[in-house]
């Protein structure tokens, strides 16, 4: 179970990272730095496919048999590997409207 619960971690806190990252990226296109918007937007890419990895790594172990426990902390895991991923989707449509707003940013 311990096991279990360190392998969960690993999601939420690359979740966790990859929905920072993306509010930053939200912030430094704000600022107008769209460079430094898409680098943590790359970042936050990393974070998600490693909490993807992670993810697909259960559900392989688990084979649709219902060998893995379901817990709590599991559902919390992918509650943030969700709320991550559509940060990210909306985060970089959202990057890209300020940069359509400031057309001489190029970047």
């Amino acid at each position: 179970m311990d096991d279990l619960e360190s392998t969960v971690m690993e999601i939420i806190v690359n979740a966790g990272q990859t929905r920072s990252l993306c509010f930053s990226a939200l912030q430094a296109a704000r600022d107008g730095d769209f460079a430094l918007a898409q680098t943590q937007l790359q970042q936050a890419d990393e974070f998600s496919r490693a909490a993807h990895r992670v993810q697909t790594r259960l559900i392989e172990q688990d084979g649709g048999e219902g060998k893995t426990p379901m817990t709590l902390i599991m559902v919390h895991a992918q509650d943030h590997l969700m709320n991550a991923i559509l940060a990210r989707e909306l985060i970089a449509e959202m990057v890209e409207l300020y940069q359509r707003q400031r057309p001489s940013a190029q970047g």
